[in-house]
Formats: structure tokens, C-alpha cells, sequence
């Protein structure tokens, strides 16, 4: 069974940083893929960024082009998004998903976690 656990989400100002964790557990070998998304309400599920457990393959999505770093640490079975510049308009809800499909879209990803959620504030 794969568990998928986020972490790191508050109240932060706009223009502040937050870093967001997922922490991956259970016998995954061949999901490769790791990714976020988010999500506001009454909106779909976005595609925020990828990147493969065994390197490199990092992509992000248009909105989040330069203020976002997803990076992984493979000895603690951790990805994390780091998240500069936040603005109001960002979407609340953040996934960590992985799955065996190195895609930008959720049905890509067969494993989800529960979410983590970010508030900013003007």
C-alpha cells in the first residue's frame, strides 16, 4: 500500500516563501513519477510541477515558472516544492501525487495524498 503524506502548508503573507513536503511510503518501485498539483475551489485540479525519483525530468507548469523548485531527497523518500513569491490568486489545496506516468495531467498519477493547504493573505 502507498501512502502519500503532505506536509508544510499555513497562512502566509503575499510575496512570502513556503516549502511544502510529501513523504512517500510503501512499495513503489517502478512509480517513477512524482508531482504536484493544486487545486481552488469549484476549479479542476492543476498541474503544478514533476520530476522522477530516479533524476532529473523536472517540469513545471506555466503559472508557476520561476517561482517554484520541486526537488527530491531520496534517502528520506521525500519531494518538496519550494514556493517563492506567493500570491493571492494561487490556488489553496496542494497535492503530492505519484504514479508510473511521467505526465502533467491527474489521471497520470495513481497515488494522491490528502493535501495540504496554503492560505495567502494580501
Amino acid at each position: 500500500q502507498v501512502q502519500l503524506v503532505e506536509s508544510g502548508g499555513g497562512l502566509v503573507q503575499a510575496g512570502d516563501s513556503l516549502r511544502l513536503s510529501c513523504v512517500s511510503s510503501g512499495r513503489t518501485f517502478s512509480a517513477d513519477a512524482m508531482g504536484w498539483f493544486r487545486q481552488a475551489p469549484g476549479k479542476e485540479r492543476e498541474f503544478v510541477a514533476r520530476i522522477r525519483w530516479s533524476g532529473g525530468g523536472t517540469v513545471y507548469g506555466d503559472s508557476v515558472k520561476c517561482r517554484f523548485t520541486i526537488s527530491r531527497d531520496n534517502a528520506k523518500n521525500t519531494v518538496y516544492l519550494k514556493m517563492n513569491s506567493l500570491k493571492r490568486e494561487d490556488p489553496d489545496v496542494y497535492y503530492c501525487a505519484r504514479g508510473y506516468r511521467f505526465g502533467w495531467k491527474p489521471n497520470d498519477y495513481t497515488y494522491w495524498g490528502q493535501g495540504t493547504k496554503v492560505t495567502v493573505s494580501s
